[in-house]
């Protein structure tokens, strides 16, 4: 398999984008990754577009052709990607395949969600689409509720405590701060966490991530391409694993365990010929607090039922031995739900390159996880990245 080399990456701000259209937001990260890439639009093979909830948020389906305009080529395959909360990170991991096999020598991936129009009785609707229609749906299932089931399970199993998944929060706010491309850029307390509207027993309003516009864009050329062309990218894909579980919670065996997200851990590990000890930070997807915890866990960075005191006692923050969520995660970046597994790998790119406002905070970083999921984790993508001189980059 060929090395899978980052050349650009851009992204708009997350946050409320009342005035702009989708296409507008994409067309912003589309041209910031391809101006930064140093790659002309019409060498673009293919366009791998992550979108959840277009036809209900601005009425608008077939959104690939759309997001392709600018790219001049009239030869280009644009296809949407449509995995939940996981679009963007399925988006990256087909853009890494066709490079891999030789489909392509250039590809685009991205995503965007403009969530805002709907309103949080609409979003929370829409979102809940990804849920089972039979089991769950029509028995007025919604995330916030399927997530505190998570987190039921998993504080009863483990002795965990609301304080617990605080400290996640808290520390992901902080990271935000220094992120001009996060929505809330503010730090909040242990208390602010804890004295907060209850959302769904025992997650209160702290614990769960925003309603968000925004979206990303990276791309990604093989070694030969870069070569000829002259390309210094930063960073290299070298794993891509995906997973599937049941979509019904009741189909699961286990809800303090998130196995599509072990199962692509353990492919873009091995892929990487890296293990969990190697990696210096990562960007997981913190939809609820809960949500950081049990990814943590499934990617091996933690034991089942230790990973909920990692926040709290200082492990996983911007000063710990292994810091996650430094762009302030879904919690406070926001989410936008396309566009958050392509942002990820923009987060990851430039604290690898140096060039992010927290790479401060790892210094000596070589390689970074990202971890992007569907629903409860019925789908996931997870991505190894390492820094990397295009010189040692191989075939």
């Amino acid at each position: 398999m060929r090395d899978v080399l980052i050349a650009g990456v851009g992204a708009t701000d997350f946050g409320e984008h009342p005035d702009r259209t989708g296409r507008d937001l994409f067309a912003e990260a589309r041209s910031l990754a391809l101006e930064r890439s140093a790659v002309p639009p019409d060498e673009v093979a293919a366009l791998y577009y992550g979108n959840f909830m277009g036809e209900t948020a601005e009425g608008q389906s077939h959104q690939a052709p759309l997001m392709a305009e600018g790219l001049g080529s009239s030869g280009l395959e644009a296809t949407r990607i449509e995995n939940a909360c996981a679009s963007g990170g399925y988006a990256v991991a087909e853009g890494v395949r066709a490079i891999r096999s030789g489909a392509a020598d250039v590809v685009l991936v991205g995503g965007m969600e403009r969530m805002t129009t709907l309103g949080t009785e609409g979003t929370t609707a829409s979102l809940a689409r990804a849920a089972d229609e039979l089991y769950e749906i029509s028995a007025g299932m919604t995330f916030p509720g399927a997530y505190g089931l998570l987190a039921d399970a998993y504080l009863d199993r483990h002795d965990g405590t609301r304080e617990d998944l605080a400290h996640v929060a808290v520390k992901n706010h902080a990271n935000a701060t220094t992120n001009p491309k996060a929505q809330y850029r503010r730090e909040i307390t242990v208390e602010d966490a804890l004295e907060a509207p209850t959302v769904a027993s025992p997650l209160g309003l702290y614990d769960a991530c925003p309603i968000t516009d925004g979206a990303g864009a990276a791309v990604l050329v093989s070694p030969e391409y870069a070569d000829t062309a002259g390309l210094e990218p930063k960073a290299v894909v070298t794993g891509s694993g995906r997973g599937t579980d049941a979509l019904p919670l009741q189909g699961r065996d286990d809800l303090t365990r998130t196995p599509a997200a072990e199962a692509a851990a353990e492919t873009a590990y091995e892929q990487a010929g890296i293990g969990p000890g190697d990696v210096d930070f990562a960007e997981v997807h913190d939809c609820f607090t809960i949500a950081e915890v049990l990814a943590l866990e499934a990617l091996g960075l933690y034991e089942h039922g230790e990973a909920i005191d990692a926040a709290r006692d200082g492990e996983t923050t911007r000063d710990g031995s292994i810091p996650v969520n430094l762009s302030g995660g879904l919690k406070a970046k926001g989410h936008p739900v396309g566009a958050t597994g392509v942002s990820q790998l923009v987060e990851a790119t430039k604290l690898l390159a140096g060039t992010h406002p927290n790479a401060d905070a790892v210094p000596e970083a070589s390689t970074a996880v990202t971890h992007n999921a569907g629903g409860t984790v019925a789908t996931a993508a997870v991505h190894v990245l390492e820094a990397v001189d295009v010189e040692e980059v191989g075939a």
